[in-house]
């Protein structure tokens, strides 16, 4: 028996003197950086050792891991602004889905995970299919554009496979809503102090120069010449902040009305979230996440009600759901006002100033169609309208491939979205875009109006709905809000959970609990 135990030993003996020479090593380094000042190394160093537990956590469990992996995502920014926007952070969050991938395959071989077969899928391999031929176009400058626009189409489109299996039940749901609303209010507190403050507040002295006229924009009023910063929060642009803004809008109506249907646990969080978004919309700076908030919480209000559980006499819930969002968005704008009205007033000056039609420098009818329009004809004054030149040429990140490859980006996009795709793989590529997302939306809308006066009804309309605005009309404002990789990400994770909701509601037919008693103490709406 000692005999056997012997390797064990020294098996053991040697996995200990390597983890206390690994150790010393890292500590002489770890000394060296500290004593010459170099504090960039050493957040590379911490940021490398939360990269490798995340990764040790998603391939030992990747539904553990998974939620390191959205922590990753949202805040990942944050660290590219104070570390000089490095290749290898701008990877990281990929690595981190890389290895998800890998994780659930693995589990999926072994029969451990129950997935589907999306019914719009052939549709989207013919779109993948056309954007994989256009990779190798003789009129794109390096096959390396096409790579990194095939990854920001499509690299995050598994997710909905991930979405499906993470919600097994409903408190694998509420899990999944309740931290994303913490993160939502979390993002927007900071973009509502960095408003107040000033742009130096989640910034640095000196920001990266690719990333300078993203973190550091400012607008004035047309008519009052009021000067307006426009906050970035967590994330390296404004653009990107504003697009969060307006999916935390959604997304976090959705789990209000989901919540008062099914428990009585986190509302009052939720609510207090919904007031912090609410504020952030008020003070982002910018127009489109301002209108498309306001639009979207008077759409799902209406459709909150509309898919309300009326047969079961449990459509006061929704009521309730709707009444304190109101309030809870109202209680946020007025507190914003009160305590801040100088910063309130300079931003109201600038909506009510370009998007009030009895206003001289109205701009609504411009920025959203005349413009578009304008924009999207100037594509066939180019040579290669018909063939496109190439997957990637007019698509996010441009400037990094042209770094790389040590080459002057091409001047060769367009802002709308749908003739970006023509720039970018011929006339025939807005066609089977539409294919593949209309053929996407009716099957998310079938599956919505299945939910119809249950507790899912409200969450399963509100992926619905940023998913219809993020494929069309935000599409048709520039193909970046749907390569946005925030955006993206969350919709194809969201698809695959609203995919999921049908089996939720077959498991456990209930429309809501038992109602229960407020606790002693507590404040109701």
């Amino acid at each position: 028996m000692l005999s056997k135990s012997i390797p064990t030993i020294r098996g053991q003996a040697v996995v200990t003197l390597s983890v206390l020479v690994i150790s010393l090593w890292l500590a002489w380094e770890v000394g060296t950086e500290i004593v010459s000042g170099n504090m960039t190394s050493m957040m590379f160093f911490g940021l490398g050792l939360v990269a490798c537990v995340v990764a040790v956590a998603i391939l030992r469990n990747w539904r553990s891991g998974f939620y390191l992996f959205l922590g990753w995502l949202l805040f990942e920014d944050l660290a590219r602004k104070y570390l000089g926007n490095g290749t290898a952070l701008f990877f990281g969050k990929d690595i981190l889905a890389a290895l998800i991938y890998v994780s659930f395959a693995m589990t999926l071989l072994k029969g451990k995970q129950k997935t589907f077969q999306p019914l719009f899928l052939l549709p989207l391999l013919i779109f993948i299919w056309l954007a994989g031929i256009q990779i190798f176009n003789q009129n794109s400058p390096s096959i390396v554009y096409g790579l990194l626009g095939f990854k920001l189409y499509f690299y995050y489109v598994p997710l909905m496979y991930i979405g499906y299996a993470l919600i097994r039940t409903d408190e694998d749901l509420q899990r999944f809503l309740v931290l994303n609303c913490i993160a939502a209010g979390l993002i927007s507190l900071l973009g509502i102090v960095q408003a107040i403050v000033g742009n130096s507040f989640l910034n640095p002295a000196h920001l990266a120069p690719e990333l300078e006229e993203l973190g550091n924009l400012y607008k004035v009023s047309p008519l009052t010449g009021r000067i307006v910063s426009l906050p970035d929060s967590v994330f390296v642009s404004a653009g990107r902040y504003g697009l969060f803004l307006i999916f935390a809008t959604i997304f976090t109506i959705g789990a209000a009305g989901y919540l008062v249907l099914h428990s009585e646990r986190n509302r009052r969080l939720v609510s207090a979230v919904i007031a912090l978004v609410g504020a952030g919309v008020l003070l982002n700076g910018a127009r489109g996440p301002v209108m498309y908030s306001i639009l979207s919480a008077s759409v799902m209000a209406v459709a909150l009600l509309w898919g309300a559980p009326w047969r079961q006499r449990q459509a006061h819930r929704t009521l309730k759901a709707v009444r304190r969002t109101v309030i809870m968005a109202v209680l946020g704008l007025t507190a914003i006002l009160f305590f801040y009205p100088e910063e309130a007033g300079s931003r109201i000056a600038l909506y009510a100033e370009t998007l009030l039609p009895s206003s001289s420098a109205y701009e609504v009818g411009f920025r959203t169609w005349d413009y578009p329009i304008a924009n999207l004809l100037t594509v066939f004054d180019g040579p290669h309208w018909v063939l496109g030149n190439g997957t990637g040429t007019a698509s996010l990140g441009t400037q990094y491939v042209a770094k790389l490859i040590g080459q002057r980006p091409p001047s060769i996009g367009v802002e709308e979205g749908y003739g970006c795709l023509i720039v970018e793989m011929g006339i025939v590529a807005p066609l089977l875009w539409v294919l593949w997302t209309g053929t996407l939306v009716y099957h998310l809308w079938k599956v919505v109006a299945q939910l119809r006066g249950t507790r899912f009804f409200p969450i399963g309309f509100a992926i619905f709905w940023f998913a219809f605005l993020l494929l069309f009309p935000f599409t048709f404002g520039g193909i970046t809000a749907y390569q946005n990789y925030v955006n993206n990400a969350y919709m194809w994770l969201l698809v695959g959970i609203l995919f999921r909701l049908p089996d939720l509601l077959a498991a456990s037919p209930a429309v809501a609990e038992s109602p229960r008693l407020a606790p002693r103490g507590g404040f109701q709406f």
